[in-house]
């Protein structure tokens, strides 16, 4: 049977619209169920005649089932002529056909097996639109930086750039022989190539997701500070902040022991600390966390952020949220574990002062926004960065300190962590480690401070004659269930704390009491969240 050339044209035609369809439909979740990338090693070139990167990336996946095709994330070459065009791509010695479109790749393989491990070599090149920034600092010198929270990546790497794909990665930089250049991992080769060209070359050995996958080139400083339990940490800043940037960044090192004690060993096998172009305050990727270029002031005042980043090796880059949803497994997380280094070194006065500030915070956006911390209508994943995900998570945490002790508490903090280690949790995963250690049912507690949006809000009114009447009333919809701290204050100087479990709109209790009572005070020790709207002493 033969085709006419007119027919011919036509199937092709159709073929192609069909393929590029099914490539625009794909999206992660699809691409979650059929891959699993477990290696990533990339050739960048840099250089400083043009923005265009050239790229070699070799990607070895695992699949989970048969296919003929599957997806990267990776950003075409765009009208203002950013993005990445693909050359090549080669499984061992064969070309292999594909598609690019809508910041997808789509190749077109062999038919594979379950469990099948198969290596593809991309060789691109491009303008990066986002992702690595290739810009000045301050001191306007020329400097490159991986910036890939939350799925940037796909604009300078072919990746699965999400969160749940985790992958070891290796990186081999090209670029003048002036810049010093990082990346995730341990240095494995630094080679003068001549013509000024130097590669250097680092390998991270445990797996990690892509938003935390980056390198940096720049001119730096660089100050090897000590070595704790085995692990070299450094600092990397701009020459010109040399002096300020040393004393400054030297405060990884209590953050990175009280870390190391409370939680568990240290994820990676380097902590460097790297002045650079960064977007956020601080960006923790994994074993090199980048700072903004403004956090140099050589007066310590950035100790809270690097307290921050760094216990995001442990929660965010070691034991990462499943999916954006569920980012307070990170920000939360970290934004609790900065102010628990305040209470550490710097007493129960200071991190009150944090948590207080926090929850303010919190409180504040609330105003504005009714959603609940784990909120699956976000499409713009970063508007997760919000007050919801950092200080409200972090309050989040402090109420089941409170809910559980100090004991049971960092018992479950440890165990979480041991199990999500490398891998992956959903809010429900730590909800069901707090219940096994604790032996308590959490259900209701995460159900109303995770998924319900809102918070307390009371008015409370109190009297005394004889025996001290108080009223507490929730004025928000839904409810909560709480316990609630009461400070009573006597005129002879002497007080006393009392709890009551708040659930129903309108409480009312009566104290009997022979001592005339001067104030109250709601929740003197701060445990929590809530609103006070009114505290009124009635005749």
């Amino acid at each position: 049977m033969t085709i006419s050339t007119s027919k011919k044209s036509l199937l092709i035609l159709v073929f192609l619209l069909i393929s590029v369809l099914r490539l625009f439909a794909q999206n992660n979740n699809e691409t979650l169920k059929t891959i699993d990338v477990i290696h990533y090693t990339f050739k960048i070139s840099l250089s400083d005649d043009s923005n265009t990167i050239e790229g070699v990336a070799k990607v070895t996946i695992q699949f989970k089932k048969p296919i003929t095709e599957f997806s990267l994330d990776f950003v075409e070459k765009q009208p203002d002529n950013t993005g990445m065009s693909v050359s090549s791509i080669r499984e061992d010695n064969n070309n292999i056909a594909y598609i690019q479109g809508n910041d997808k790749l789509q190749l077109t393989i062999d038919l594979t097996k379950s469990g099948d491990i198969r290596t593809y070599t991309i060789t691109y090149q491009g303008i990066p639109s986002d992702g690595l920034i290739i810009s000045k600092n301050k001191y306007e010198d020329r400097t490159f930086f991986g910036d890939n929270w939350p799925d940037r990546a796909k604009n300078w790497i072919p990746v699965v750039d999400h969160p749940a794909d985790k992958a070891t990665v290796e990186w081999y930089i090209t670029a003048p022989s002036h810049y010093q250049s990082i990346g995730n991992g341990v240095l494995v080769e630094q080679t003068n190539l001549g013509g000024n060209q130097t590669l250097t070359h680092w390998r991270m050995e445990e797996p990690i997701p892509t938003k935390v996958m980056v390198i940096g080139v720049a001119r730096f400083a660089t100050e090897y500070l000590k070595e704790i339990e085995n692990i070299p940490v450094s600092s990397w800043v701009f020459p010109q902040d040399r002096d300020n940037g040393f004393k400054d960044y030297a405060a990884a090192i209590p953050a990175l022991e009280f870390m190391i004690s409370h939680v568990g060993s240290y994820p990676f096998k380097k902590l460097a600390n790297v002045q650079s172009k960064t977007r956020y305050g601080g960006m923790e990727n994994a074993g090199n966390i980048f700072y903004n270029e403004n956090s140099i002031s050589g007066t310590g005042s950035y100790e809270s952020v690097i307290a921050h980043e760094i216990a995001h090796q442990w929660f965010g880059d070691s034991a990462s949220e499943l999916n954006w949803y569920h980012v307070w497994l990170s920000e939360g997380f970290a934004t609790y574990f900065e102010n628990l280094f305040f209470e550490d070194h710097y007493g129960r006065e200071s991190f009150i002062k944090k948590m207080k500030a926090d929850r303010e915070k919190a409180i504040r956006y609330s105003k504005q926004s009714q959603a609940p911390i784990v909120d699956t209508t976000v499409t713009d994943y970063l508007k997760l960065l919000n007050p919801n995900s950092y200080e409200k998570g972090s309050w989040v945490l402090h109420m089941l300190r409170k809910e559980l002790g100090d004991d049971l508490f960092w018992k479950g903090i440890r165990s979480y962590y041991e199990k999500y280690k490398y891998s992956n949790a959903l809010s429900e995963d730590f909800e069901h480690v707090m219940e096994t250690v604790s032996g308590k049912d959490l259900a209701s507690f995460f159900k109303q401070w995770l998924y319900q949006s809102g918070h307390p809000k009371l008015a409370v009114t109190w009297g005394y004659k004889d025996a001290l009447t108080i009223q507490i009333n929730q004025t928000q919809k839904p409810l909560f269930t709480f316990p609630l701290d009461i400070k009573i204050n006597y005129q002879d100087g002497s007080s006393t704390i009392v709890t009551k479990t708040v659930s129903e709109q309108t409480l009312k209790t009566i104290l009997p009491t022979t001592k005339n009572v001067s104030s109250m005070e709601l929740d003197p020790n701060t445990w929590l969240f809530f609103e006070q709207t009114s505290l009124i002493k009635k005749d």
